[in-house]
C-alpha cells in the first residue's frame, strides 16, 4: 500500500481567479486596471505633497526675510523718501536715501552730515511741519503700512525731516542774513552744496551758540528750507535739534537709478573750523520752545 507524504495538494493551485492570489503576499497584481489606479493615487499624493512643501518653504523664506528686514530697519539701516525740495540740489523730491542708525551712536555726528530726524516740536504749536503739505508719495493702506513697518518700503511718515548739520554742541554759528557766508566758531565756511542761486546766509540773520546735546541744522536750499533758523528764539535754545530726535545719517541715494550717489561729508568745508572754546550750555528742562513767526521762505 502506498503512503502519501507531505502536505495535501492545494486544490486552488494554478487557479488565477482569486484576487488575493493574484495580488500575492507583496501586493503585486497582474490586473492592469488595478495597477493604473494605484499609480494615479501615488502621483496625486506626490504632486500635492510637492506643492504643499513648496508653499511651506516659501512662507518660511518670506517670514525670515521680513524678520531680517525688520532687524536691519530697527537697528542698522532704513530707507527714507524725500518729500520736498529743501535739500536741493543735493537731494530732490522723490529721491530715496539709505540712513545709517549707527550715527549718532557708535559713530559721532560731524559737521556737514546730512541727517534725518523727528520733528522736534511734533504735537505742539512749535511743530516744524505745522501747516506744511507733507503728503507721501505712496499709496496708503494696511499692506503699505506693514511693508513700511518691516522696512521693505521707505519710510514716508510726515514727522521726519532731513537737513545738514552746520553746528555741533558748543559751536557758535552766525549769519548776516544776506549774501555773506555762514561763520562757525568765527571761521567763514565755503559751502559747495548750497543750491546755485541761493546765498549761504540769506533768509535770516542770527548769532547763536548750540546747546549741549543738540545740533544746528540747515537745508541746502537756503531760500526754501524751514530749518533751525526759523524755529529759534535768537539764542539757539529752541531752533537746535536734540540728539535724541536723530534717526541717523543719510549715507547714499539709492533711487532713482540716475541719482545714485554717496552723500559724503565735504571735509574741506569744515576743516579749518576750530573746536568750540566754551562749554555748551544745557537747555533748561521743561523749557517750551516758542512758536516761530511764519515766513514765506520757511518751508520744509
Amino acid at each position: 500500500m502506498s503512503q502519501q507524504t507531505g502536505r495535501p495538494e492545494d486544490p486552488t493551485r494554478g487557479r488565477t481567479d482569486d484576487p488575493q492570489r493574484r495580488r500575492g503576499v507583496s501586493g503585486v497584481t497582474d490586473d492592469p486596471d488595478y495597477d493604473e489606479d494605484f499609480d494615479d493615487d501615488e502621483e496625486g499624493r506626490g504632486f500635492v505633497g510637492t506643492v504643499l512643501a513648496g508653499i511651506r518653504e516659501l512662507v518660511i523664506v518670506i517670514v525670515l526675510a521680513m524678520a531680517l528686514s525688520f532687524v536691519v530697519k530697527t537697528w542698522l539701516f532704513q530707507a527714507f523718501y524725500i518729500p520736498s525740495g529743501s535739500m536741493e540740489d543735493t537731494l530732490v523730491r522723490d529721491d530715496r536715501v539709505i540712513v545709517s542708525k549707527l550715527t549718532p551712536g557708535p559713530f559721532d555726528l560731524r559737521r556737514g552730515d546730512v541727517v534725518v530726524f523727528e520733528d522736534p516740536g511734533a504735537g505742539t504749536p512749535a511743530a516744524w511741519l505745522a501747516g506744511v503739505d507733507s503728503s507721501s508719495s505712496d499709496v496708503g493702506g494696511p499692506f503699505h503700512d506693514a511693508l513700511v513697518f518691516v522696512g521693505l518700503l521707505p519710510e514716508d511718515a510726515e514727522n521726519h525731516l532731513i537737513k545738514r548739520v552746520i553746528g555741533l554742541p558748543g559751536d557758535r554759528v552766525q549769519s548776516d542774513g544776506g549774501t555773506g557766508p555762514i561763520l562757525v566758531n568765527g571761521v567763514a565756511i565755503t559751502e559747495p552744496y548750497v543750491k546755485p542761486g541761493d546765498a549761504p546766509s540769506e533768509g535770516k540773520k542770527f548769532d547763536i551758540t548750540v546747546p549741549a546735546g543738540e545740533v544746528w541744522v540747515m537745508g541746502d536750499h537756503r531760500s526754501d528750507s524751514s530749518d533751525s533758523r526759523y524755529h529759534d528764539d535768537g539764542t539757539g535754545a529752541t531752533g537746535s535739534v536734540p540728539l535724541g530726535k536723530m534717526v541717523g545719517r543719510a549715507l547714499f541715494i539709492v533711487w532713482p537709478i540716475d541719482h545714485v550717489t554717496w552723500l559724503g561729508v565735504p571735509e574741506r568745508t569744515f576743516a579749518s573750523v576750530p573746536a568750540p572754546t566754551a562749554t555748551p550750555a544745557v537747555t533748561p528742562s521743561g523749557t517750551s520752545p516758542t512758536a516761530p513767526a511764519t515766513s514765506k521762505a520757511a518751508k520744509r
